[in-house]
């Protein structure tokens, strides 16, 4: 019984973190943008007051049950993702849910929640929505195949599926596998640019000619909530970057230096980019990330 609530402490802890940072990070990247604009920009804690204002509106647009599951797909991917990355090393904080095999279980669920919304985009029947989805679902065919490249790299060389193995190669070496797997990593990071749909690959929303694309039909408590979901999945996925290739972190302020370092890579790259197409989007990930991830899995093999 004491197991379960400590786990079942951990995880609202966990949630409770990564929403805070994630809304926080959304509302630097706001602040950021503006600042190089030229602008003053909104506060930092504007997303905040937004996600609490939404929360509370009604909302009248009902188009089906699956209007309301795209919302809950998305929260729930976030926080099985969520559990399932190690936020801090060695089992501090909380043992979290990671298993031997958690790479693979990550790889597939990463993906359920824009599935997921897909089927809810669906049934709105708004042409912007649609259009969105099948945009953001044609970019995700294009930078899965570098991001799996670079996982399938780590699995190889290192002989394991598991997040936490690889953290104790890290510690047990003393070097970061940004710099013992650099193709793995050149190859992650350069998918990880499309994986937040940051500018310039922001096709899927594209609000100056989708209107938001699939959240067109998503107001008040849905918007809240995907608004949310989008904070703890932004989260995990830095955490998940920074327990890959920096060793994990030790206390809060490591991990909040490290996740940040990684946060500002899409910020500052979308600052200074226009807009891709989606064609052009695909071509830039089967590019050279995908070659990136070629060699990743060509120096795994030798180096095994």
């Amino acid at each position: 019984m004491g197991s379960i609530l400590y786990y079942t402490l951990g995880a609202i802890i966990s949630f409770i973190l990564a929403f805070t940072v994630g809304i926080t990070y959304m509302g630097l990247d706001r602040k950021i943008t503006a600042r190089v604009q030229n602008r003053i920009g909104p506060p930092w804690y504007q997303n905040f007051l937004d996600v609490s204002k939404l929360y509370f509106k009604k909302t009248n647009i009902h188009q089906g049950i699956m209007q309301h599951m795209g919302a809950a797909f998305m929260m729930v991917t976030a926080v099985m993702a969520l559990l399932i990355v190690p936020i801090f090393n060695h089992g501090h904080f909380f043992p979290n849910l990671n298993f031997q095999g958690d790479l693979i279980f990550l790889l597939y669920i990463m993906v359920f929640g824009q599935l997921g919304m897909a089927l809810g985009v669906g049934q709105t029947g708004n042409p912007n929505a649609a259009i969105g989805i099948t945009r953001g679902l044609s970019q995700m065919t294009g930078y899965e195949i570098p991001w799996v490249l670079a996982l399938v790299a780590l699995m190889i060389q290192y002989k394991t599926t598991s997040i936490v193995d690889l953290m104790n190669v890290q510690a047990e070496t003393g070097r970061w596998l940004m710099f013992s797997s650099p193709f793995a990593f050149l190859a992650a990071i350069l998918a990880m640019l499309g994986m937040f749909s940051h500018a310039p690959f922001d096709i899927m929303v594209a609000p100056n000619e989708l209107a938001s694309g699939p959240i067109s039909e998503y107001g008040g408590k849905y918007l809240s909530i995907l608004m949310s979901a989008g904070a703890v999945f932004m989260f995990a996925k830095l955490t998940l970057y920074v327990d890959l290739f920096m060793g994990g972190s030790s206390n809060l302020l490591a991990l909040l230096i490290k996740t940040f370092s990684f946060f500002l890579i899409p910020v500052l790259y979308g600052i200074v980019s226009p807009r891709y197409r989606t064609e052009q989007a695909i071509r830039y990930f089967w590019g050279w990330p995908s070659l990136f991830g070629l060699l990743a899995v060509i120096q795994a093999v030798i180096l095994k």
